[in-house]
């Protein structure tokens, strides 16, 4: 386990200088826009599969120019040759858990056999809580297998903060320890969740997997997630479908 009082002391004793660097990098780092695309559709032949894909910008998209290139859709493509893929995108640039949990709450009831989650980087960038981000979490998880009955949540984790080329140091550092940390947490949850999964998000260290931003993923990242995801899915569809 990440070590509590050297998190602690740094945020206390870094604070200045991490708060100027954060302004700066606010200042300073292209805001990319979310691709153009459909957010939903019907795709491939095969079994049913209805699959959704919830979170943050990363799940929306950002950092490719279309959804066809994003994570949704070229996770829906890997899925196409094996399933008759019935799918839909629920995310929003600068969601947090909380802002998630939200939309799940007001939305309408709906099934899907599988749901594929990106949340946190904004949770460790507006320094929400532990204790709260395992709650908002746990009740992600909960709503999601009650009111839209899913059979299978793969939980991405928050990418490896402390490489991301955006941010200098020590701020890079500092957030990337904070993600670890909520990582460890996540871990927790899903070994505790029956029909849960924990997707560890592992990135080549090469600009080329990154956004022009630095901050997100490219299509080659995107890429890399669909497939690996694919794989777990079509693992556990024999299960429920």
């Amino acid at each position: 386990m990440i070590n509590k009082m050297r998190y602690r002391f740094a945020a206390i004793g870094l604070a200045p200088l991490l708060m100027v660097q954060a302004l700066y990098v606010r200042s300073v780092t292209p805001r990319l826009p979310e691709p153009q695309g459909e957010r939903s559709g019907v795709q491939g032949f095969g079994p049913p599969l209805r699959l959704f894909i919830l979170g943050d910008s990363a799940a929306a998209g950002v950092g490719v120019t279309t959804q066809s290139l994003a994570l949704s859709g070229q996770l829906v493509s890997a899925l196409a040759s094996d399933f008759h893929v019935s799918w839909k995108l629920t995310a929003q640039t600068g969601h947090k858990a909380e802002d998630v949990l939200t939309a799940l709450q007001i939305a309408s009831p709906e099934k899907f056999d599988v749901v594929v989650t990106s949340i946190g980087v904004n949770d460790v960038t507006h320094a929400t809580g532990r204790r709260k981000w395992i709650e908002q979490q746990s009740r992600i998880i909960e709503l999601l297998q009650s009111k839209f009955q899913a059979q299978h949540i793969i939980l991405s984790s928050i990418p490896p903060m402390h490489l991301f080329p955006a941010l200098p140091q020590p701020l890079r550092w500092f957030l990337g320890l904070k993600a670890k940390r909520l990582n460890e947490s996540l871990i927790n949850i899903v070994q505790g969740c029956k029909g849960c999964d924990y997707f560890q998000i592992d990135f080549p260290r090469e600009t080329a997997y990154m956004a022009t931003d630095g901050f997100h993923p490219g299509e080659l990242a995107y890429s890399i997630w669909a497939n690996h995801v694919a794989v777990m899915i079509r693992r556990s569809a024999a299960a429920f479908l």
